[in-house]
């Protein structure tokens, strides 16, 4: 029987990763568990991901990949609701679980908090809401503003906030009323008389 390699190899261990974290939650995986299910051994594993945060987000990635276009609705209210829906229903699988399990390892384990901050460092969701700004903009909706980066990370962080604190991913309400009272304003804000332009 041939040995599986490289890029097989890999699809088999985020598989048996992905099934294993739908099972029994991130707080339950182990690596010898995942090991056994996709046939290979923890080395091999531990080779590719050195832990089982970094397994579990790589195997995160490869059964659910994030959109990668932002919403272009016509409007920069609408593409905001727009954008959270999107977030939501990411966040509203197993993705949530993962990365709320994930959240409250971080105390005692600096590793799990050391790949979740990267995680969240991640670039994507500040790409989206900036194009959103920039059709709106274009648009002539609002002014040219050069969007801050506290702003740009708003609906990430508001939503996994919610989905960490209440256990569940926010309703449509919810979303209304975080764009309404807390995204749309703080662009708002940006772009008014005083703050700082694009070039």
């Amino acid at each position: 029987m041939n040995r599986r390699r490289g890029e097989r190899l890999e699809h088999a261990i985020l598989d048996a990763a992905w099934h294993l974290l739908v099972q029994v939650g991130y707080v339950k995986l182990t690596m010898e568990a995942v090991a056994a299910r996709a046939g290979t051994s923890r080395p091999v594993i531990h080779r590719r991901w050195p832990t089982r945060a970094q397994l579990a987000l790589a195997a995160l990635d490869h059964a659910a990949p994030a959109d990668t276009e932002p919403p272009d609705t016509g409007t920069l209210r609408t593409d905001l609701l727009a954008l959270m829906e999107q977030i939501v229903r990411r966040f509203g699988t197993v993705h949530g679980e993962i990365l709320a399990g994930m959240a409250a390892e971080t105390a005692r384990d600096p590793e799990t908090a050391h790949a979740l901050r990267a995680r969240l460092a991640t670039p994507t969701q500040g790409y989206k809401i900036t194009t959103i700004v920039r059709r709106a903009i274009a648009r002539n909706e609002i002014p040219a503003i050069r969007l801050p980066s506290r702003v740009a990370r708003l609906p990430l962080d508001l939503v996994r906030n919610e989905i960490i604190l209440y256990g569940r991913p926010p309703g449509e309400d919810v979303i209304t009323d975080i764009v309404d009272s807390v995204v749309l304003p703080a662009i708002l804000h940006a772009s008014a008389p005083g703050q700082a332009r694009a070039e």
